[in-house]
């Protein structure tokens, strides 16, 4: 088995705790367009996924571009005070660039407000590579995103390794042939879909507890 030298990252949900702006963003859109807001298990459900295609799949009838245009009014507006890193995650990014680890970043999020959470927050310098949504053609599950970021480290899937919070991410890196980590602080994922065939190779429940699975890579 290779050896694991390229830590690939998801940042909603994963790197960042971006869940109260984003739903907070699709209850403004739903008061908005329908007059009042949903189950927030139901916006759960469209983690991970490409906005665009969530809006177009929710709005049948309108104009996708109009409702992402609402959306983004309230979470451009907010999401500087509304995010946070989970806990643990700056002292692994730390700990992984220490042990001279290549890390990159995979998501569905525009380049704007992923490079603003990077920043704010001072953890751009830990990402070798940063690949968005503006950077793929397709996107998670299919494993364009990973397969570009991994070509812009010069990696190999079978000597990386990713984490994520949806089965978006968890199937992104299977197709990729890279290995998968769910993360425990995860809301999208639900336990039977743990068991599936979709399973990730491993679940975490703290951030450093990936270190002790490169350990044994």
């Amino acid at each position: 088995m290779a050896k694991t030298n390229t830590v690939l990252f998801d940042f909603d949900g994963t790197v960042m705790d971006t869940n109260s702006v984003i739903i907070g963003s699709w209850q403004h859109t739903f008061r908005t367009i329908e007059g009042k807001e949903r189950p927030v298990a139901d916006i759960v459900k469209t983690f991970g996924e490409p906005l665009d295609h969530t809006m177009a799949k929710l709005f049948p009838h309108m104009d996708p571009g109009e409702a992402v245009a609402i959306y983004r009014s309230f979470h451009y507006n907010n999401f500087g005070d509304m995010i946070k890193l989970f806990p643990g995650m700056r002292e692994l990014l730390e700990a992984l660039k220490a042990r001279g680890y290549k890390l990159g970043l995979v998501t569905s999020r525009l380049k704007k407000t992923t490079m603003e959470g990077l920043e704010q927050y001072r953890i751009k310098e830990y990402f070798d590579a940063v690949v968005t949504c503006e950077d793929t053609a397709r996107h998670k599950p299919d494993p364009e995103p990973v397969n570009i970021t991994l070509g812009k480290l010069g990696s190999k899937p079978e000597e990386s390794i990713m984490l994520g919070d949806t089965m978006y991410d968890i199937l992104c890196a299977k197709n990729a042939g890279v290995k998968s980590v769910l993360v425990g602080w995860s809301l999208a994922v639900q336990e039977e879909e743990k068991a599936e065939g979709s399973a990730p190779d491993y679940i975490i429940k703290t951030a450093g507890e990936l270190l002790d699975i490169l350990s044994r890579e």
